[in-house]
């Protein structure tokens, strides 16, 4: 304030010192002059931020839930998968165009393969892909099964030798989703295990359609 004051003096004795060259400014006039060029000098102050909306919620709940390499896929509340690709080999770990994740138990084994299929409308080869992987065999007829938007084929397994010792039931099942191929399998101690979460994943599954 007492800067402003002073401001304003200063101009008004300026404009003072002026008056033999400017009469026809009056007394009102200058000291009008005088004020809006010290408000004009006034430094304005930095705005304040407009405020920002907060961030929506996860649609869905991340728990029981894998969401990565562009979507999402239920599994049991007390497993988790990891990336087999990474490790296996570090420098090259999953992708967006292909993949491969296990979660693990003493009771339970699943696993997850994926890649890149421009225009393919038939998923079932990614039954024999991730059955060749480890030498499982077909136990039953492939039937299609329908989970809110996925159309699934899924046949039930026998698990190779070594895993049928304590989990010799099992199922496997492929689908597509955003040009996409996914493939599915699981070993379990109880014969309708596999099926039951393959639909379980399936309800929470989400891919990028892109």
């Amino acid at each position: 304030m007492k800067k402003f004051i002073a401001l304003m003096l200063a101009a008004l004795l300026a404009l003072t010192g002026c008056g033999s060259q400017t009469p026809s400014l009056s007394p009102d006039d200058q000291i009008r002059i005088a004020v809006e060029e010290t408000v004009a000098a006034i430094p304005t102050y930095t705005p304040y931020p407009i405020p920002t909306s907060a961030p929506k919620p996860t649609p869905i709940s991340l728990a029981g839930v894998f969401c990565e390499y562009q979507f999402c896929i239920g599994h049991p509340n007390d497993m988790a998968f990891f990336d087999v690709s990474a490790q296996h080999n570090p420098a090259a770990p999953s992708t967006t165009s292909q993949g491969l994740l296990a979660a693990l138990n003493a009771s339970l084994f699943i696993q997850v393969i994926w890649q890149n299929a421009p225009g393919a409308t038939d998923p079932q080869f990614m039954i024999d892909l991730i059955l060749q992987t480890n030498g499982d065999t077909r136990n039953g007829s492939v039937e299609q099964i329908s989970v809110g938007n996925v159309k699934a084929f899924y046949v039930p397994i026998t698990p190779t030798a070594s895993a049928a010792s304590t989990l010799p039931y099992g199922g496997a099942a492929a689908w597509i989703c955003g040009g996409r191929a996914f493939a599915w399998k699981a070993y379990a101690t109880q014969p309708d295990l596999a099926k039951s979460l393959l639909q379980a994943a399936l309800q929470r599954f989400r891919c990028d359609q892109s």
